[in-house]
């Protein structure tokens, strides 16, 4: 990413890895290349991050982008191993799709929808896991 150039003030640059691996226990390194205007460079000391810890409870977050067209993302997070299903619901209850329907360890996971071939409206998603249900709502524009 480009830097600021020359300056006496503190500059906060940030990064999003996207390749990071959110549903299962993993360690990433990083290190910073500094690139100077005359081409020269320095490599930062490696820091190591841990990704994707065991979560504490169950929860279903709210999808991402809401509205959406014409894909979302739901996100939600398992505490112990458990048989997960993540349903999406039209506003008359009737079941559009199920997005997941299997055993998953405790963890965090992301699960895509798509609805190309749906109308506009309001539709709800659906988790239930080990004694855990949530429900939440989403709006697709198109």
């Amino acid at each position: 990413m480009e830097g600021h150039g020359n300056s006496n003030s503190p500059k906060e640059y940030s990064y999003t890895d996207q390749s990071v691996l959110s549903s299962s226990l993993s360690k990433y390194q990083y290190r910073l290349k500094q690139i100077d205007t005359d081409g020269s460079f320095k490599y930062s000391k490696i820091i190591e991050v841990e990704f994707g810890t065991i979560p504490t409870e169950y929860v279903l977050k709210q999808n991402f982008p809401n509205p959406f067209n014409p894909a979302t993302v739901i996100s939600y997070a398992i505490s112990t191993n458990s048989f997960v299903s993540v349903k999406v619901y039209d506003l008359l209850g009737n079941l559009i799709t199920t997005l997941v329907s299997r055993n998953q360890e405790a963890g965090i996971y992301k699960v895509s929808f798509t609805a190309n071939e749906l109308s506009n409206g309001v539709y709800f998603y659906r988790i239930s896991a080990n004694g855990f249900l949530s429900t939440k709502k989403m709006l697709l524009l198109k």
